[in-house]
């Protein structure tokens, strides 16, 4: 089983329209601004091209393990070390009768959920504790990486 760096990267490049979107000022941006104590002109200052390439590194980083938690295929590759080329016969047959299963978009958006609802948002939420954050902050934020990585793992396990 093959990396898709093609996916990754696109998968990685869909959290910012995700993010166009979500922290637009007409849907969660004003809001999330307040909680995060953050005025427009502060948002602006910001070295946009540091920002906006670190988080498609960030986002990236977040991909590649999505594959390992969207694709089943790789859970078959894990039990025979990785190497293709040393695995016994059944692994070669397995493969031939369930290469292809459960590689859609719809499959790969359910273990994106399970993802950012189960590991993204209690990483958030639990950050948000300690910065005295609050809880709308926490959902807005928590609320963005689980439909990130839900669009993130649709891409990557329909992405052949």
């Amino acid at each position: 089983m093959e990396i898709n760096f093609l996916a990754l990267l696109l998968a990685a490049l869909s959290t910012l329209v995700v993010g166009f979107i979500w922290y637009n000022p007409k849907v969660f941006g004003t809001i999330w601004m307040k909680e995060a104590h953050l005025t427009e002109e502060q948002v602006k200052t910001g070295n946009m091209a540091v920002i906006f390439g670190m988080a498609i590194v960030y986002a990236f980083f977040i991909s590649f393990i999505l594959q390992m938690l969207t694709i089943h295929q790789f859970g078959a590759l894990g039990m025979i070390g990785g190497d293709p080329t040393v695995a016994k016969p059944s692994y070669q047959a397995f493969m031939a009768d369930y290469g292809e299963a459960f590689r859609t978009f719809k499959h790969g958006m359910l273990h994106g959920f399970f993802s950012g609802l189960f590991f993204a948002l209690p990483v958030v939420g639990t950050g948000a504790l300690f910065e005295r954050r609050s809880w709308k902050y926490t959902l807005i934020a928590g609320g963005f990486w689980v439909v990130s990585c839900m669009i993130m793992g649709g891409i990557i396990c329909a992405m052949k």
